[in-house]
């Protein structure tokens, strides 16, 4: 019998990405592709770019059936509408995402759904269905990258809230930490916690580097101000989750996304801020890397297809 599959889509402000995942959570092998986007990217070019990978996934078929697409976005989104308006890519708001995809797939002879969520559920849907957080039923799937972003589990079903920006942690206030001034509000995670904001506060302090790799090697090389810059990311982080579990008595949070993967001690340094927190059930929130590598937003977007019973209906 021909296998299943799956078209998924993850959009953020570095690069989008498409990929054909089985219903047992495997990419299927040639079917991976991933194209530049950011913040100086022009609506043209992103199309391009979405296009470009969308139709190399679907290229690699085969006798598989698509069964549908997931589509995975940094946000925030307008869930009904299918748009979005990603912070970190300022040429597309309220841009019709779904829409797009959706033309490019019944351009190749397919009608199927699509679904489009905030990158975070499809974050915490990967994490829960084959990652880090199976068997638990309440779950944070965060990612730590350009942007911090966030996914919410409770009782086994997906949060997603009245737009679909539920889980939105990079833009909680965190006291006592000051960041960047990105977005107009420097006491934000993000601000202070992604891997853009973390080497310029690095660099604030004299670190003569300019990315992630970089102040990642000079952490492990012991360099002091490295140090110093990746503790205070993960004090931030730990101060946001212990908040984040106190409101939502979490069982878990696991963490993806390329600055996540800086160093290990990074989860140290989060463990030890939540272990300050006055509650017991919020110190007994566990904190883990994610067990799915640089896969789990694909996988992620795949779930929203293949987990489908677990996400409210669109309204």
């Amino acid at each position: 019998m021909p296998s299943t599959v799956a078209l998924a889509v993850d959009f953020g402000g570095t690069k989008v990405e498409a990929a054909l995942v089985r219903s047992d959570g495997a990419l299927v092998e040639g079917s991976r592709l991933r194209a530049a986007t950011g913040r100086s990217a022009e609506v043209a070019e992103l199309e391009a770019s979405v296009t470009s990978v969308v139709r190399f996934a679907l290229a690699a078929l085969g006798d598989a059936e698509l069964v549908g697409a997931g589509i995975g976005c940094a946000g925030p989104i307008d869930r009904a509408a299918g748009a979005i308006s990603p912070l970190n890519v300022p040429s597309w708001r309220g841009y019709p995402m779904r829409e797009l995809v959706a033309g490019v797939v019944k351009d190749a002879g397919f009608e199927v759904p699509v679904t489009l969520e905030m990158d975070g559920v499809a974050i915490v849907l990967a994490e829960h269905w084959v990652g880090a957080a199976q068997g638990y039923s309440n779950v944070m799937g965060m990612v730590v990258s350009t942007g911090v972003g966030g996914g919410l589990i409770a009782n086994d079903r997906v949060i997603t809230g009245r737009t679909g920006n539920a889980g939105h942690i990079g833009h909680v206030e965190v006291a006592g930490i000051v960041g960047e001034t990105t977005f107009g509000n420097p006491n934000v995670l993000e601000a202070m916690a992604s891997g853009p904001h973390t080497v310029a506060f690095a660099r604030s302090q004299g670190f003569a580097g300019s990315t992630g790799e970089d102040l990642a090697a000079a952490y492990a090389a012991g360099d002091l101000v490295a140090r110093a810059a990746v503790e205070r990311t993960g004090r931030a982080l730990g101060q946001a989750i212990g908040s984040a579990s106190a409101l939502l008595d979490l069982d878990i949070v696991a963490i993806g996304g390329g600055f996540s993967h800086a160093t290990p001690d990074l989860f140290d340094f989060i463990r030890a801020r939540l272990a300050e927190h006055h509650f017991e059930f919020v110190r007994k929130t566990k904190v883990v890397p994610s067990g799915l590598s640089d896969e789990g937003p694909l996988i992620g977007a795949a779930a929203l297809i293949f987990r489908a019973e677990m996400i409210p209906p669109l309204a």
